[in-house]
């Protein structure tokens, strides 16, 4: 019994080992849109530029995202359409009135969600809508070339808007994506909050992501950049329409996408026009046109300054957070579940159980080779304590919060089971 124990610990060990040295790096946390300036290029015109903003019931921290987003020091032409998803604390009066504040109320356009057709996610619909609200009415004038596709939680550094467009711009990417700094103040924000972004990473390791070559995609969905072109190549919002995990499901179908020859852009015109959310013909090119089917590029990193205002108070706050989604990461399937048990158990809680185990029988090779694994551990999660300014020691605790995030993963697929998947804010999806 004693040797089978101290081989599951061996093998911890070597998971470890093999996640940190071929996993893309995915602890350094080096793919930081803050990290190397980057300006924008010398054009003729900039880039037109459309917010979409879903708002559901949202009026207690518009005053201070959407005038954060609404004060942004882009230089080009730039847009907010914010629609009101049906709220019931006054939401579009809050948005008009920050509009007014700030008198930029020419640049914000409120849209008033239409009921919920069959198939659609809220967010999803919400989104559709103020995209195709935004074709409909700068067609006159200039079609965007990006949609900014964000969350009305989410208080923006004041350049956040330019670096975006200057790197999608310099790097000829059709979507970038920042993971905004997520609030950390209470206890259990800070004893769980760094390990959802880790576990984010350590699934989604972001230098994967933004290689083109590797099939690794994802993206955050509180602040996304994204190609209209590309948008309207992968079909539009109604491909990923019934999507709980949308920002990945989207950050998939472009980055899976392949750049058209101009001359087939008039076939597949016509085959949208028969959707719903179909995009009108554009009058000019697109930014970065391809002589030759090739990848789509997306990129995917960090903010240190912009963040997400969304608190999450209380044990149970996360727990529904996390557990709103995590069955479905895992495609609804049973034995994805079990393994995931079991990959969780013997990564991340055999090496401390394994140590004191050691100790108390006086095995010191098994005690020492759990303790090292546990070492491990540790490093790997201090750069990200080290990132929401937590304290290192928090970074001991890596076992015990792994922990409760498997029975979070578990009551998802108990939810899941009993109907009760997928509620947001009043909706429940079924999966």
């Amino acid at each position: 019994m004693g040797a089978f124990f101290f081989g599951l610990l061996i093998l911890s060990l070597l998971i470890w080992l093999g996640l940190l040295s071929l996993r893309g790096q995915f602890w350094r946390l080096d793919q930081q849109l803050e990290i190397g300036e980057t300006q924008l290029q010398s054009l003729p015109t900039l880039p037109r530029v459309c917010a979409i903003v879903p708002a559901r019931n949202e009026a207690e921290l518009l005053p201070m995202t959407l005038r954060s987003l609404l004060l942004q020091d882009y230089p080009g032409k730039f847009d907010v359409f914010l629609v009101d998803d049906h709220s019931t604390d006054g939401t579009a009066a809050f948005a008009a009135g920050v509009a007014h504040a700030v008198d930029k109320t020419q640049q914000l356009h409120i849209i008033s969600s239409s009921s919920l057709p069959p198939g659609w996610s809220g967010k999803l619909w919400a989104m559709e809508q103020g995209i195709q609200k935004s074709l409909e009415t700068l067609h006159t004038e200039s079609l965007p070339d990006y949609f900014f596709l964000t969350d009305a939680d989410i208080e923006h550094d004041v350049s956040n808007l330019r670096r975006l467009v200057a790197k999608a711009v310099q790097e000829d990417l059709d979507l970038a994506s920042v993971m905004v700094r997520l609030r950390c103040e209470s206890f259990w924000e800070k004893f769980l909050i760094p390990a959802f972004v880790f576990f984010f990473q350590k699934l989604y390791p972001f230098r994967w992501v933004n290689n083109p070559k590797n099939k690794t995609a994802a993206a955050a969905g509180g602040c996304i950049l994204i190609r209209r072109e590309a948008l309207e190549q992968i079909g539009g919002m109604q491909v990923i329409r019934q999507a709980l995990i949308d920002d990945c499901t989207l950050a998939q179908a472009v980055k899976g996408s392949r750049t058209m020859r101009q001359g087939d852009k008039g076939t597949m015109r016509q085959g949208e026009n028969t959707c719903i959310g179909s995009f009108p013909p554009s009058p000019h090119p697109p930014i970065s046109p391809s002589p030759h089917p090739q990848s789509r590029k997306i990129w995917l990193g960090l903010s240190s300054l912009t963040r997400s205002l969304r608190p999450y108070p209380s044990l149970q706050t996360i727990w529904d957070m996390v557990a709103r989604t995590a069955y479905t990461q895992l495609n609804y399937s049973p034995l994805l579940l079990v393994g995931t048990l079991l990959a969780m158990t013997i990564i991340y809680l055999l090496p401390p159980v394994g140590m004191m185990i050691g100790v108390l029988l006086g095995n010191w090779a098994i005690a020492l080779t759990g303790l090292l694994t546990w070492l491990l551990m540790t490093l790997a999660y201090l750069p990200t304590i080290h990132f929401y300014r937590c304290s290192p020691l928090l970074a001991l605790s890596l076992p015990a919060i792994a922990f409760l995030y498997t029975l979070m993963t578990i009551d998802s697929a108990l939810r899941h089971w009993q109907g009760r998947g997928g509620a947001w804010k009043g909706r429940v999806y079924p999966g």
